[in-house]
Formats: structure tokens, sequence, C-alpha cells
């Protein structure tokens, strides 16, 4: 199996990939056309990124069967292109958490003690203890969180150990429990936004992002981009800041609206820590302009977030992991572009002899009714004389079809069921 890495790679992965009997091309400045190019060229079976954007023409220039994002988001991939060409699209979820929760509370700290700012002063020979001694302090500050997955937990836990407040705010549903916060705290169950519910005295979840902006002293986002995502900060939610409340942004840029950010940060003192920019560069250097870093409070980090050597180390053994998989068994872990819902109708099961012929039969006559099967099992019993195999259709196939299975050669019984839900 040939594997084209084209991004920044740690060696611990090219090593694991090799090991993996995987041959490896190891190619990190590739991208647009040189990337396309070689695709093509090298014939490779899988593609590893970070942040390399993989477009439909990319795909069509080889016969990739599977693209890994060595990292968490994958909206730098085409998802619907591959879907379309029957390429699996994985990604490492979960391995650059600590990462990025680090990032942003690093980024909290340096807005509320000036970090920066103390840090240019002496650097330039000038010494004024009198105004960098102002600072709010976080204990007993209100931490709100966009979004609680696994980054969101990560930053909620170090946040605790502040002696902070949490609001909190997810899309997907929130859970915490003793894996999500401080062991020393109570059990706490599962809960869904919308309860507007007290679960604990430090902890409040909300039903929406503009009740975290109201009660929240810090915004922290972590959100995944996607079409739910996208400006989901916008200037309403931003509007609903205190004045002089901090912005972090470790996410993506998408989901915030920067120049009502901006505004704010001009009219009312809002302080900002971002990682994250609307056009930032794809290339590790170049030329770089933001409005808003221009602005007095705000401090920018260079979309960092997961890259601490603790983080690559973790996403390179994931991304072994998933390839080492899918070459020896063609299953895909973590895969993102599988249809969550059958589109099927009926399930067709049948009971059948385990001898050659029987399933061609079967499809055979499927194919000849214009009936599609869009998932199939084959379940084989001891000793390999009988099996059932389901085959999950787009529509009900006739009595006459059914009855004209039993002609099939090794065909022991056939039942159709709809499928509910």
């Amino acid at each position: 199996m040939k594997v084209l890495v084209a991004d920044k790679f740690e060696k611990s992965g090219i090593e694991g990939l090799t090991t993996a009997g995987c041959e490896v091309i190891f190619e990190p400045d590739l991208k647009d056309a040189t990337l396309t190019e070689a695709i093509g060229k090298t014939g490779a079976d899988v593609l590893v990124v970070r942040s390399t954007q993989v477009t439909e023409p990319m795909m069509d220039a080889g016969k990739l069967a599977l693209i890994v994002r060595a990292g968490a988001g994958y909206n730098t991939i085409d998802v619907k292109a591959a879907s379309k060409r029957g390429i699996y699209v994985s990604n490492c979820p979960g391995k650059n958490s600590i990462a990025v929760a680090e990032l942003a509370f690093g980024l909290i700290l340096a807005l509320d003690r000036r970090i920066p700012d103390n840090v240019v002063e002496s650097l330039r020979g000038k010494w004024n203890k009198k105004e960098y001694s102002k600072a709010r302090g976080l204990y007993g500050a209100t931490l709100g969180i966009l979004g609680f997955g696994k980054i969101g937990q990560e930053l909620a836990k170090r946040a605790m150990a502040f002696g902070m407040n949490l609001v909190i705010w997810s899309e997907l549903g929130v859970r915490v429990d003793r894996d999500s916060i401080p062991v020393d705290l109570p059990l706490l169950l599962q809960v869904r936004p919308g309860s507007g519910a007290l679960i604990e005295e430090r902890i409040t979840v909300v039903e929406t992002p503009g009740e975290v902006a109201e009660k929240c002293d810090i915004l922290s986002i972590h959100l995944a981009s996607s079409a739910a995502t996208k400006n989901i900060v916008n200037a309403d939610v931003i509007g609903k800041l205190k004045p002089g409340a901090f912005v972090i942004n470790t996410a993506r840029a998408d989901v915030m609206d920067y120049k009502a950010l901006a505004k704010a940060v001009k009219e009312k003192g809002v302080r900002a820590g971002l990682d994250v920019y609307p056009g930032e560069p794809t290339s590790a250097t170049g030329d770089f302009a933001q409005e808003l870093l221009g602005l007095p409070g705000v401090y920018g980090t260079h979309h960092i977030g997961a890259s601490t050597d603790q983080a690559q180390e973790a996403i390179a053994a994931e991304t072994v992991r998933i390839v080492k998989t899918f070459k020896e068994t063609g299953r895909v872990p973590n895969v993102v572009n599988l249809a969550k819902k059958t589109p099927a109708k009926y399930s067709m099961i049948v009971r059948h002899k385990d001898q050659p012929g029987v399933l061609a039969c079967v499809f055979g006559k499927l194919g000849s009714a214009k009936i599609n099967a869009h998932e199939t099992e084959n379940i084989v019993f001891e000793n390999a004389e009988a099996a059932i195999v389901r085959i999950n259709v787009d529509k009900q196939p006739p009595a006459e079809l059914v009855k004209s299975l039993e002609t099939c050669d090794g065909i022991l019984e056939v039942t159709v069921v709809e499928l509910v839900g």
C-alpha cells in the first residue's frame, strides 16, 4: 500500500507506517498543482495531510482510497467530493485536545496579566510596574465555553482548578462527568441544552450562545466548523458581552464575525486572544495582515493550537493506527463521511447454504429488477455450511422477485422486512 504524506509529519509516524508494511512517500511541501501531480504520479492509495487543502481535482488525479486528516478538523478536505467517489475520509479526534486547551488558557492568562505587553516594554528597557500591576485576576471569574467536546472539557478542568465558574453551551448536548472535570467534584449526570440547569454550584448549562456571552467574563470558543456553526458567534452574540470581557478563539475563524469583534474591541474595551483568522496563509510562513491584531488588547498566535510535541506524537500514532487497520482489514477507524443513517427502506434476509454462486444469483435478480442494494452483511454459521445475508435495499422487492429467488441453488429461505426509523 502506498501512502503519500503531503504535510509536516512526525518521524515516529513515518517509521510506524513503514513498519506496517507501507511504501511511504514523504513530500511535506506539496500543495495545489504539485500535490495533484504527485497523487497521479505516485499512484498513492492513501493521502495524509494536516492543513493542506485537498480538492476534487486531486481526487480525480489518481486512485486514492483513503484521505487521513492528521488532526481533528477536516474542513480543508472536500468531503462531499470524496464521498461521491467512494473515498474514505478519516481524522484523529481528541489527540490534540490538551494542546489546544493549554494554548486557550495561556491566552486567558496573557490577557489578564498583559504578559506580551510586559515583555515588550521590558525588552525596550522600560520599567512600568504601576501600569502592569493592574489585573482583575481569574479566581471567581466566569468562563463561558461554546462547544463542550474534548477540548472544551479539557479547558473546563483547568478553569475549575483556577477557581473559576463555568457557563456552557454545546450544539451537541453537554456531558459533564468525572472525566471532564476535576475528580474531587461530585459526579454530574448528562445535561442537555435548554435545561437552564445549575448542575453544580460553579457550573451552569444554558440554551444559547447569547446566554453564555451575557453571563461570562471570558468567552472561549471550541466549536467545529460546519454549516450549523458558521458565524454562530455573530454581532448579536458579541454585542451581549460585558464591557472589558475577553474573547478567545482557538477553534475556527468562520465560526465568528471578526468585524463585529473588532467593533466590540474599539467600542466596549473587549480584549481578544486569537489563534485562527479569516484568510490566514496556508503555508508555514508568509506575509500576514489582520485589522484586529493592530488593535490594543488583542493578542494573536500563529494557528499553533495543536502544535505541541505531545499532540503531534499522539496524532502520528493515531494516523498509523488508521492506515494499518485499513491495510489489514479494509476497515477505517474515525470515518467522517459514511452515511449516519441508512437510506434503505427495506431489508431482505436470505438464509442460504454457504457455497459459490448463491449471492451472485441473488444480486443478479436484484439488478434485473432495478433494486439497489445499499448495505450488505453476510454472517456465516459454525462449520461454514450455512449463512444469512442481510441486504438493505432502496425499495420493496415484489412478491414475484422474492419467489424467484427460491430458484437460486442453495437458497433456504427469503424474508423481507420494512426498516423503521
